[in-house]
């Protein structure tokens, strides 16, 4: 992910979350070492992105986010793929996420990449209030 993507970035965060990230939010984390972010493009435009946090050898999974026409053609997973690749040639060994309770289709792509749930967040979430899944894999 490159700053000249944060427009985009910022469309796709709006219109998949209810709580988004700010583009103020994704330049300030991107500007950061300890993370890590990356774009998926198709036909020359934005098509998703993903992002993570690294603490040692921890990685805390951020954002996984594919624009909504263009869902169901396996774009996350590629990305999640190649960011659990990138994320161990920088050391880390375990990774972790949350995801709402009600997103089936997300906690689908984290178990096919080999996370495993690890506990609740009792009303993590705003908008609508929903618990939380922690997911992690080794």
């Amino acid at each position: 992910m490159q700053s000249e993507d944060l427009d985009a970035v910022t469309k796709i965060e709006q219109e998949t979350f209810s709580m988004p990230w700010s583009k103020a939010g994704f330049a300030s984390s991107l500007a950061q070492k300890n993370t890590l972010y990356l774009c998926a493009f198709s036909d020359g435009e934005l098509a998703g992105y993903c992002g993570l946090l690294q603490v040692l050898d921890e990685g805390e999974i951020t954002n996984v986010a594919v624009k909504k026409s263009l869902r169901g053609q396996k774009i996350a997973s590629r990305l999640m793929d190649e960011l659990l690749k990138k994320g161990t040639l920088r050391g880390i060994s375990f990774f972790v996420l949350e995801v709402r309770k009600s997103n089936s289709a997300a906690i689908h792509l984290y178990e096919k990449s080999g996370f495993t749930k690890a506990g609740i967040r009792r009303n993590f979430y705003e908008k609508p209030i929903e618990d939380a899944v922690i997911m992690s894999k080794q």
